[in-house]
């Protein structure tokens, strides 16, 4: 399955559903509830857990799974509405959206359940979609979404309009101190001494395809931004790793037709330091658009 070429996806603000088919629009208007399942109750999904529950108009908690059950089961019962600890499939069937907040890993057997039952997905670890265009047909045939919010960088709006007319090239540098990049499939393969880092140093570069190959929990932004251009094989990215960054830095600059863009993020790391802030803001400010009267953006 190839679905990397821009033609196969239809990019939308608050995500993406296979070019022929049309998304329900369930979201619209006065409907009731929106009940979110959370599968994974790390730094983004307990945060996101937090702002629901705090008060987002139209969503509810449906419930949360999450890899250590115990550790699962209590945070859910520290909530104030006490949602409940589910198993995968019971989530599912719980939910009318699933929101996945784990890895790649998990996605790969995540996604064809919760899209098989008609359920929207949000997923954070999109690199997890690329080669997906299977996905994107069932979404279709079952009139269901998958969702990608933003994450840590800023812009896409800018690369979906930029699209429409022609893009000549999509470059990105991203940069994080060492201790970013610990635990990646091609630090671990290579052999890379992140410790033994002094200064700025360039560790990979390659095409967005490569990279989320490589560092499956690290740069889903760059699958986020080739999912709005051009695809993951006409995207291509740097990463460094910066000894005494304070802040997870991505860069993207794109040109074509229209002109010239340059974006650059800052973002402070969560108590992950592969985890920015802006990634589970994101998250919560898509959730809030579902429900939302007025929504600004492309």
């Amino acid at each position: 399955m190839s679905g990397t070429g821009s033609r196969s996806w239809t990019v939308f603000l608050f995500g993406i559903i296979g070019s022929r088919g049309k998304p329900r629009r369930r979201y619209e208007g006065k409907s009731a509830m929106i009940r979110v399942g959370i599968f994974g109750l790390g730094t983004i999904g307990r945060r996101v857990c937090w702002a629901v529950e705090a008060g987002i108009p139209g969503i509810a908690l449906a419930g949360g799974t999450g890899r250590d059950g115990a550790k699962a089961e209590a945070f859910l019962a520290s909530l104030p509405s006490k949602p409940p600890f589910l198993p995968p499939e019971e989530l599912i069937q719980a939910s009318d959206l699933v929101l996945e907040a784990a890895t790649q890993a998990a996605l790969q057997d995540l996604a064809p359940k919760v899209l098989g039952a008609g359920k929207d997905l949000m997923v954070l670890s999109c690199g997890g979609l690329l080669g997906r265009s299977d996905w994107v047909e069932l979404a279709r045939r079952n009139r269901c979404r998958i969702l990608v919010p933003s994450g840590a960088i800023a812009g896409l709006d800018g690369v979906k309009g930029a699209r429409v007319g022609a893009i000549t090239a999509v470059t990105m540098e991203s940069r994080k101190p060492p201790c970013g990049w610990t635990g990646a499939r091609y630090i671990e393969e290579t052999r890379i001494d992140l410790e033994a880092i002094r200064e700025e140093t360039l560790i990979f570069e390659g095409t967005a395809t490569e990279a989320c190959r490589a560092f499956p929990a690290n740069v889903n932004v760059v699958a986020a931004l080739s999912l709005a251009g051009v695809g993951p094989e006409r995207t291509r990215i740097k990463v460094f790793a910066v000894p005494g960054l304070a802040r997870n830095t991505h860069r993207i600059t794109l040109e074509g037709e229209f002109g010239r863009l340059q974006i650059q993020v800052e973002n402070v790391p969560s108590e992950n330091p592969r985890t920015g802030k802006l990634s589970y803001l994101s998250a919560i400010a898509l959730l809030r658009d579902l429900g939302a009267t007025v929504k600004v953006g492309t």
